[in-house]
């Protein structure tokens, strides 16, 4: 009896300090089931009906539990909610609020301030390993660089060369047909020549078949032509 004294007392002085929070949770109206969380209280017993006078099913829940919201009357001021173990009950509406309390959520923006360091490190980590890939590959396209410019200039060379080939090879060709033009042309002297020493036997050979006959003609004529004794006498 006198517990159930203290408890009143407790819901006296918590409605008057909270009063604006339940005028704003019942002008809400009854909800869909969703998940809500028992306010920064010490401990909410839940009841098996609406009102003090009901058995408690759940000696107190912890603040912060996430419990289901059922349904909630605006009359009453009470909830009915579904604990984590499935305990259905009711519980004054004041005790509920849509978010964590402040200790989970600082908790919670612990945990995720813990995260984010740890993903900061790793970016860093990253933006390290970057920056050295970067710089490696800066001075890879340094080298790069310095090859193309080297492979540029040995290029030229090569067509330089290329050049100087082509000009020896036209050269060597401009000299081949030279040379084929001046064999052409010591081939038909070689040939005047043969038929100019095969003429110049043949008038050697006519020349002394003339000088043959020409001494037999004298050597017939010649004696013709001297004079006889018997014209002598008669001189």
């Amino acid at each position: 009896m006198a517990s159930a004294v203290t408890l009143n007392g407790f819901y006296r002085i918590t409605r008057h300090l909270l009063l604006p929070l339940l005028l704003l949770m019942m002008a809400a109206g009854v909800a869909e089931a969703r998940t809500v969380y028992i306010d920064d209280t010490l401990y909410a017993p839940v009841r098996s009906g609406q009102g003090t006078q009901f058995r408690i099913l759940h000696n107190g829940l912890r603040s912060g539990t996430p419990v289901e919201l059922l349904e909630r009357s605006e009359e009453s001021g009470y909830s009915r909610i579904r604990t984590p173990a499935g305990i259905e009950g009711w519980i004054p509406s004041r005790y509920l609020t849509n978010q964590p309390i402040a200790a989970d959520r600082l908790e919670a923006a612990k945990k995720e301030l813990e995260e984010t360091r740890s993903r900061l490190v790793e970016l860093q980590s990253r933006m390290t390993e970057v920056a050295g890939e970067r710089d490696q590959l800066s001075s890879r396209e340094q080298r790069l660089e310095q090859k193309v410019e080297e492979l540029s200039r040995e290029l030229e060379q090569i067509r330089s060369v290329s050049a100087n080939a082509l000009n020896l090879d036209r050269r060597n060709r401009e000299l081949q047909e030279s040379n084929q033009k001046l064999r052409n042309e010591v081939e038909v002297l070689t040939a005047e020549v043969e038929r100019l020493e095969g003429k110049k036997e043949s008038d050697f050979m006519l020349l002394g078949a003339g000088l043959l006959i020409l001494g037999m003609f004298l050597a017939v004529i010649l004696p013709l032509l001297k004079p006889t004794k018997k014209n002598d006498t008669w001189a």
